[in-house]
């Protein structure tokens, strides 16, 4: 069949994979999936996912949740709610339903095949499946082209890195015409790329499947009772062993910098890098590129400000990025992230630092390296990041010192 653009979008379902536990992202996911954390300022992780998908054109999109779904779905509902049904468009937040048997979601590759009714529509003819937990841009439709192109039953989006970093990924093996030979979980000599002598490809989870093979497949490793059906562990060798026609395809970075980003925020240090990141004069992640948005909450808020009072009560912020809402009142604020309506108090100075939603910081606090989930009030006169043996009497501390107080955290002094 020979596609245009809009017609090969519209043969397209995407879903997205959303429901992890995100443990190593612990306090921070302790009430919401690693998917639904809040990210520079106003934005969830999920939202560059669906960024993604809005800017390459794709509206039929499911999001297959499991764990603490409750702030995800509440999330999807206020900020992408903006399809219309009427034309084909939609973005639907779909649980476990144990349709199929009474298990919920046993791995990555089974939350695809208990949904798999959602391909059945005579009109779908490719799948594309995503990380809800992934920050990095990409047109999507590049690579649907790639797959048609290639006749690939699967195409798979694949990252190039230094070999002697592809030891912590999934490595893809290939050919010289990008055709994947074997995937290998976490390589002690990883394979080189044929046009790339000393990088390695490691897999994004990102796959463009033919969705009748896709159906085909699920179906026999479920009828063998393969256990956590997994694509990384099971789907992608059993294919490869079938002699299914699977392709590399190198991502294609619309960040458009020198060096590709693609980044999985999975530990609180690698949420932090990647946060503290966008306040560099030229960030490695470019937010601010009016060709490609990414779309976050649009919650009615007043502008941001600074007060300044008498005498030493200077309301000052540098470096730093602030939301809606936000009021600095006589507080020092230095190379911080603030999300909406935080309150710096007097005299209090704030470095280093993520403030999420409504954290209000007292007069005379002084908070160093630390990351505060939301509708924390941090009492006058507390320091928080100076004394790692007092933080760590009470909050997780990171491996390189990062502070975290969870959500809700209530100050008993």
């Amino acid at each position: 069949m020979a596609y245009t653009g809009s017609s090969l979008l519209r043969s397209t379902l995407t879903m997205i994979l959303a429901g992890g536990l995100g443990e190593r992202l612990k306090p921070l996911t302790e009430v919401r999936t690693k998917p639904s954390v809040p990210f520079g300022g106003k934005y969830r992780i999920i939202d560059f996912a669906l960024s993604n998908c809005l800017n390459s054109g794709l509206r039929k999109i499911y999001v297959l949740t499991q764990y603490k779904s409750d702030s995800l779905s509440r999330h999807l509902y206020e900020t992408w709610n903006i399809f219309n049904p009427e034309l084909g468009e939609f973005i639907y937040s779909i649980p476990p339903q144990q349709k199929i048997s009474n298990n919920w979601y046993t791995g990555t590759a089974n939350a695809i095949y208990q949904n798999l009714n959602f391909t059945e529509d005579h009109k779908i003819e490719h799948l594309l499946i995503l990380s809800g937990d992934h920050i990095y841009k990409m047109d999507y439709l590049k690579m649907l082209q790639y797959h048609i192109e290639k006749k690939a039953d699967l195409s798979i989006a694949s990252f190039y890195i230094p070999k002697d970093q592809a030891r912590r990924f999934g490595v893809i093996e290939i050919d010289d015409k990008y055709r994947v030979k074997s995937f290998i979980e976490k390589p002690s000599n990883p394979p080189e790329i044929p046009d790339r002598p000393g990088e390695a490809f490691v897999n994004m989870g990102i796959y463009i499947f033919k969705a009748k093979m896709i159906r085909e497949i699920l179906d026999k490793l479920e009828k063998e009772g393969v256990k956590n059906l997994d694509f990384g562990k099971h789907v992608i060798p059993q294919m490869i062993k079938d002699g299914y026609d699977i392709f590399s395809y190198r991502f294609v970075d619309e960040n458009k910098k020198d060096k590709p980003y693609w980044v999985d925020v999975g530990t609180i240090d690698s949420y932090y890098a990647s946060s503290m990141d966008l306040l560099a004069v030229i960030p490695d992640f470019n937010l601010y590129d009016i060709n490609w948005p990414i779309r976050a909450s649009r919650v009615q808020s007043p502008p941001a400000k600074t007060i300044s009072h008498e005498g030493e009560r200077v309301g000052r912020a540098f470096n730093s990025m602030i939301t809606d809402g936000t009021i600095i009142s006589g507080g020092l604020v230095e190379r911080s992230i603030l999300g909406s309506h935080v309150r710096v108090n007097s005299y209090s100075y704030v470095t280093d630092s993520i403030l999420m939603d409504r954290v209000n910081i007292g007069r005379h606090a002084r908070i160093r390296r630390a990351i505060i989930d939301k509708n924390v009030v941090i009492p006058e006169g507390v320091e928080i990041g100076f004394d790692t043996a007092t933080d760590k009497k009470r909050f997780k501390v990171s491996e390189t010192g990062i502070v975290v107080i969870p959500k809700n955290y209530f100050w008993e002094l």
